[in-house]
């Protein structure tokens, strides 16, 4: 078996998606519950973006819905052409409408890219993080074209299962790192060089 890091991003793509695909769905609900139950841990401040999650994706409407009752207002993607992302305000799951590529977004006024300078704080969903920092999307760079908007100071948090924070993972040098990971038993823990496993 390859060791961490030595496999490629497409290699590990692979894999986590198939290990997500396997999972049920009381342990999709299980994981969802406990994501939304660790938003205690937060500080969220007045301004969160996040996401809605589709295809396997970890979390659920409840952890954004934990989000606004923690006294935050919550932004999500709204979809476009490639390039960074256009945000929406998420007020609750009826707000919410069918869009392209099988995604639910906020039927509200849609917000430029700039809207995520507001974040104190970013949810961002990942396949896996490793303890450096280093996330792994699905490969279309969305957030790392988005993520280059986002104010010097905010936090940024991969939102990711208890088994997809590993060790390491490949790294290219327009990826941007994480902060900290957020996953449903572990809760908010912090990432990098200083965290980071070998």
């Amino acid at each position: 078996m390859d060791m961490p890091g030595e496999r490629d991003k497409h290699a590990w793509r692979t894999e986590i998606l198939a290990r997500r695909a396997a999972k049920t769905a009381e342990e999709y609900a299980a994981d969802a519950l406990a994501l939304a139950a660790a938003v205690d841990g937060l500080d969220v401040g007045e301004w969160v973006c996040a996401y809605v999650p589709v295809r396997g994706e970890p979390g659920s409407t409840g952890l954004l819905d934990a989000l606004r009752v923690a006294g935050a207002r919550v932004l999500v993607p709204v979809t476009g052409p490639p390039g960074p992302l256009n945000w929406a305000e998420y007020t609750g799951r009826e707000s919410l409408r069918r869009a392209r590529f099988g995604l639910l977004e906020p039927a509200g006024e849609t917000l430029p890219v700039s809207a995520i300078r507001s974040a104190e704080l970013i949810l961002v969903p990942a396949l896996a993080v490793d303890r450096r920092g280093v996330r792994l999307g699905r490969g279309a760079g969305y957030y790392d074209r988005t993520l280059a908007a986002a104010r010097p100071d905010a936090r940024l948090v991969a939102v990711v299962g208890d088994d997809e924070l590993v060790p390491r993972l490949p790294e290219e040098p327009h990826d941007r790192r994480m902060a900290w990971a957020l996953t449903p038993r572990g809760g908010l823990q912090r990432l990098g060089e200083d965290h980071a496993v070998e």
